[in-house]
């Protein structure tokens, strides 16, 4: 019981990741110029966070893309919590 608990847990780690990327212009950005984390609760359910993604480049033309990333550890958390707990990462890529 011991050893099928530690497969499905490494499992959980290791393959549960999502990404969702938005390419706003075909510029190249390597490093994002901003990092968040975001906590959501109960799955998410009715909750919404919002990154001005415009201020944080100094303008829409100079956003090149934003990704949220659900990582193996965030699915690890979601389901330890039964959803009670959902962290995410948020980032902004901007134009040099």
């Amino acid at each position: 019981m011991k050893k099928l608990m530690i497969a499905v847990l490494a499992a959980t780690a290791l393959s549960g990741c999502a990404q969702q990327t938005f390419k706003i212009h075909d510029d190249v950005a390597v490093q994002p110029a901003h990092v968040t984390k975001q906590a959501f609760f109960v799955n998410g359910i009715g909750q919404e966070h919002t990154i001005d993604a415009a201020q944080i480049c100094g303008g829409a033309d100079k956003v090149v893309r934003t990704e949220v990333q659900e990582s193996g550890m965030d699915v690890l958390l979601r389901v330890v919590t039964l959803g009670i707990y959902t962290p995410r990462e948020a980032r902004v890529y901007c134009a040099k």
